[in-house]
């Protein structure tokens, strides 16, 4: 029988820059029945995936470093404002704890799911949709709906970071350009800005974007220290901005602190072409490792932002610094950053809803065109959400903790417990009711969040 191959699953959610689609090679063997019992526990997924150019574990770092440090890490002080300084702290931290805890719940299903089904990889959508069929009797028949449910918070997700990059770099080149005396408006610049984008999101192929992409990191890096370089000085006593904000403001921070945060959907696709996928996880693994790294980061910037420039604080820290000619262009090459990233972003909306439509399409004519048309059509959209929502604090908060709170805390909990229901769930179920905690916070955090983000958007002009 000829080795069968199959194209390793990076998953639709996955905003990985700089790794193409590669190969996993089924290693050929005795068919396995399912009473096999004693053949599926000696299936290794990681030793059935032979890849071209598996990842090393610096390389799977800085991936992961990469894809969480963004447009969200400089909201993390306005996230603060509506936290309180010592509050934000705290809840920083416990927001990094709780994530990466739960990146660490979906490795595991994805692995056990994995050696159930003699596959060798999966992606985020079909762990939810392997764990529902193979759950409780009762939930089997909703498998493909909720796979489905998970792809339309991707699409939202993803397509809520694209709104956000298209404020980012119009309301900091109006800031940048003010300088000069041009006065345009924020519609005004996105309207400029549309084909730019546009031109971007045409682009079909990943690997053409991995140079784009390596440029946009080391642009985001310099920019990262010329800010601190700039908060860090002159700071004002701790007294001079408030401890703890008020209750509720606290849903505004939920929703900023989860959107900079939500970074579970490559955590399935960095495991997946580790070379040495076991050193994923574990105290001193990859995924903790970083996600302290991360951590740190935003709690550094949040807790000197906000004390350094309190109540004033902007959606993004970038809009605080002065207007001499290092903190210009700091917002010019943050924003020249995050404009290069948007194709990244936008590859994974589409590489979920293209399929759906290809499907749809039945003349030569349509599916000649219908990609273009699709792609145009979605960039068309976020243009359209980011002009009729001007707000760049309001959309992060709005985003966050309506689609990414359900993908990085409701999600992997439940999928969690079903997974590994009745009997696999711990010691008097202390599983089962450590992730139904979890699934009541993420789930209040959703409703009071999305709330709170969508009053806050309405009440400003």
């Amino acid at each position: 029988m000829n080795d069968e191959k199959q194209p390793l699953l990076i998953g639709p959610n996955s905003p990985l820059d700089n790794n193409e689609i590669q190969t996993v090679e089924l290693a050929t063997g005795p068919i396995l029945t399912p009473k096999d019992e004693k053949a599926k526990n000696v299936y290794h997924p990681a030793s059935e995936r032979h890849l071209e150019h598996p990842t090393s574990n610096f390389d799977t770092m800085i991936h992961l470093l990469k894809g969480n440090i963004g447009t969200g890490i400089l909201a993390m002080p306005d996230a603060f404002k509506n936290a309180g300084l010592f509050f934000g702290v705290f809840g920083t931290l416990f927001m990094g704890f709780i994530c990466t805890h739960c990146m660490h719940i979906l490795v595991r299903c994805a692995n056990e799911l994995c050696v159930r089904n003699q596959r060798p990889a999966m992606g985020f959508a079909e762990v939810v949709e392997d764990a529902f069929a193979m759950g409780p009797v009762a939930l089997r028949p909703h498998s493909q709906r909720m796979k489905n449910v998970v792809n339309i918070f991707l699409v939202i997700t993803q397509l809520g970071f694209c709104c956000v990059y298209f404020l980012f770099v119009a309301t900091n080149l109006q800031d940048t350009l003010e300088i000069f005396h041009i006065n345009l408006s924020v519609h005004t610049y996105l309207m400029l800005l549309f084909p730019c984008f546009l031109a971007l999101a045409m682009v079909k192929n990943l690997k053409y974007l991995t140079p784009v992409s390596l440029v946009a990191s080391i642009m985001t890096a310099w920019g990262l220290m010329v800010t601190f370089y700039y908060i860090l000085q002159n700071l004002p006593h701790t007294s001079t901005v408030r401890a703890f904000a008020s209750w509720h403001q606290l849903p505004l921070y939920f929703g900023t602190a989860i959107f900079a945060f939500e970074g579970i959907g490559m955590v399935l696709p960095l495991e997946n072409n580790m070379k040495t996928p076991e050193a994923f996880g574990g105290w001193n693994g990859v995924l903790n490792t970083g996600m302290v790294i991360v951590a740190v980061l935003y709690a550094s910037i949040g807790f000197f932002g906000y004390l350094k420039y309190g109540n004033h604080v902007h959606g993004s820290i970038t809009l605080n610094l002065p207007d001499d000619l290092l903190a210009q262009s700091v917002r010019a090459v943050m924003a020249f950053s995050i404009f290069l990233s948007f194709g990244l972003q936008f590859y994974v909306p589409m590489n979920i809803v293209w399929p759906y439509v290809k499907s749809k399409l039945t003349s030569d004519y349509a599916l000649k065109h219908g990609e273009a048309a699709t792609r145009v059509i979605m960039v068309f959209i976020t243009f359209v959400l980011a002009a009729i929502i001007p707000n760049l604090s309001g959309i992060i908060s709005l985003v966050g903790a309506f689609s990414s709170s359900a993908l990085a805390i409701i999600f992997p909990p439940f999928i969690e417990i079903i997974t590994f229901w009745p009997d696999r769930l711990g010691k008097d179920d202390w599983i089962l009711w450590k992730d139904v905690l979890i699934i009541v916070f993420g789930v209040s955090g959703f409703a009071f969040g999305t709330y709170a983000s969508i009053d806050n958007i309405l009440q400003t002009p």
